[in-house]
């Protein structure tokens, strides 16, 4: 394989040819030439087309124009590049908020030849260890809020020791900041193939390990040229708003990518509450808001007594969009929702349809570029309405980084999401459910063998299960079924302990909302445990 990358630690870790999905650049905008830097093609191309004046990011200190987004990324490049030696391959993890340092960082180290890692700033030392592991990680730039999690990690790891604090809000005065000041405002971009890798993206799987998702070049455009351009049809006049960090994909796409490629803008929050949420919608008048249907489903009461005239597409994904929750939005604001389904091994949106031509309660068709189906239990095409595994292939797929796990999600080609779905007669999608263990909660995927290896560290817990249980508002909720180890009282108390334990442990967001405690957990002759059997004692 042709590579600029000098470190070549990735590529040399990618899956064998016969172990990877079928690609398909079936569009003439998806021929790319055999070098393009996704960085340089995102933000120098917006340049070159007039867009320097124009804002690009909104943020709660002001705006930066396109002109202002290049002088950072470029000074950022050459502190990388100059400073701390970093050369094509090697991998610098971005942790911290959204906000415009983490974008100019982002852009920066696709433009110096390196491979971005961005993690979620919720994420704690345990989950970071696995990144700068995994990814074997050469740097780290951190937001100053988020250092302490971040050097717990780096001093239980021989990886990702080396960390430089920024302040995002556009006027920080960090480690970074500094090494940026007298660095000259332009910067060449390293000249990189399609081919070469361009990210990591880390997503949880049934095992509870984190897995390492490898994207390329050439697949950071792609995404750029599907989604946003047939379904959202997206134009220079466009303000994304985004509720999703940047370390989901979903997020990535709406907060850089797609509004980049197409001389638009965004606004780039910290993390809040649907109600915090919607006061953004109204102060910046968003044209594309992207958010998961339980954001829109606690949005719609205050939503119905605003104008919300100026926004033109409205972007459901990291779950399923129940009938009730478009309905409810739509009752409420006159706007139709754009469902869609997309994974971080895909790296965004694959299915979707235009409002005009879509279906209540379907995730929609195959959008442009891409090609979908319904699998059988025999592997082979399955009837309409027949529900078995959706199958997917396109301009980008699955590469685990050295991860056994690539045999499953890969198969004859294709891309295996674990969705269950059922496609109708016209070529739509109809979702079913998860194929495998994982709990999807407000947009979030969550790993039930992780939350329960982390509710087993506590003191009193002897055993533990974890399932997913249905529920109105987030889709989705966690539960743990806890034994107790003796001489401790099963209680409230103890529940809300076992509660604030996890928080601190992984990520909040994944913490079991429900508890119950049980005498002994389900077990099957062998001693497998029968969740089957929690997940019906939790429907009762």
């Amino acid at each position: 394989m042709l590579t600029s990358h000098t470190d070549t630690f990735v590529l040399d870790r990618l899956p064998p040819k016969d172990l990877q999905p079928e690609f398909r650049f079936d569009l003439p905008e998806l021929c790319y030439p055999e070098k393009i830097n996704a960085g340089a093609e995102l933000l120098d191309r917006a340049l070159a087309n007039g867009h320097g004046p124009r804002p690009a990011i909104h943020f709660p200190g002001g705006v930066w124009r396109y002109d202002d987004l290049a002088c950072q990324t470029n000074r950022i490049a050459r502190v990388l590049t100059e400073d701390f030696g970093i050369r094509p391959g090697n991998r610098v993890h971005l942790r911290g908020p959204n906000g415009p340092m983490l974008a100019a960082a982002w852009l920066a180290v696709l433009k110096a030849g390196a491979i971005v890692v961005t993690t979620m700033p919720m994420w704690r030392a345990r989950e970071l260890t696995h990144v700068l592991e995994k990814a074997r990680i050469d740097l780290t730039l951190c937001e100053e809020s988020c250092l302490y999690e971040m050097e717990v990690a780096a001093g239980s790891s021989e990886c990702g020791r080396r960390t430089v604090s920024f302040v995002d809000g556009g006027q920080g005065d960090g480690q970074l900041e500094r090494h940026c000041r007298g660095k000259p405002e332009a910067f060449q971009a390293v000249e990189t193939f399609g081919s070469d890798p361009a990210l990591i993206a880390f997503t949880s799987g049934t095992t509870g390990r984190a897995k390492a998702t490898v994207h390329f070049h050439r697949d950071v455009m792609a995404i750029a040229d599907c989604f946003p351009r047939s379904i959202l049809e997206t134009r220079p006049d466009d303000r994304f708003l985004c509720s999703a960090p940047m370390a989901f994909t979903f997020g990535l796409g709406g907060h850089i990518v797609f509004p980049l490629r197409y001389g638009a803008a965004s606004v780039l929050m910290p993390p809040c509450s649907p109600a915090q949420f919607i006061e953004l919608v109204g102060a910046y008048k968003p044209t594309v808001l992207m958010t998961a249907p339980t954001a829109y489903r606690a949005m719609a009461r205050t939503a119905s007594s605003m104008d919300l005239s100026f926004l033109r597409a409205c972007v459901s994904a990291g779950e399923h969009l129940s009938p009730s929750s478009y309905k409810m939005w739509h009752d409420a604001t006159g706007k139709h929702v754009i469902d869609g389904i997309g994974s971080t091994e895909m790296l965004h949106i694959f299915i979707s349809a235009r409002p005009t031509e879509a279906k209540i309660g379907s995730t929609g068709r195959a959008i442009p570029g891409y090609a979908a189906m319904v699998l059988n239990d025999a592997g082979e095409a399955a009837k309409p309405g027949e529900i078995g595994q959706l199958a997917v292939k396109g301009p980008t797929g699955c590469r685990y980084l050295d991860d056994d796990r690539q045999r499953k999600y890969v198969r004859n080609g294709w891309n295996i999401t674990g969705d269950a779905y059922a496609m109708d007669e016209d070529g739509y999608f109809w979702f079913q459910s998860r194929t495998d263990d994982m709990i999807v909660s407000a947009g979030y995927n969550i790993s039930g063998q992780e939350v329960e290896e982390a509710v087993m560290r506590h003191d009193a817990v002897l055993e533990c299960a974890v399932v997913g249980v249905a529920d109105s508002e987030r889709g989705q909720v966690v539960k743990a079924f806890v034994v107790v180890k003796p001489g401790y009282r099963a209680d409230a108390n103890l529940a809300r302990a076992i509660q604030d334990f996890v928080k601190a442990d992984i990520a909040p967001y994944k913490y079991p909302r429900a508890i119950e405690f049980i005498e002994a957990l389900p077990r099957n002759p062998s001693g497998k445990v029968q969740r089957f059997a929690l997940r019906e004692r939790a429907v009762q």
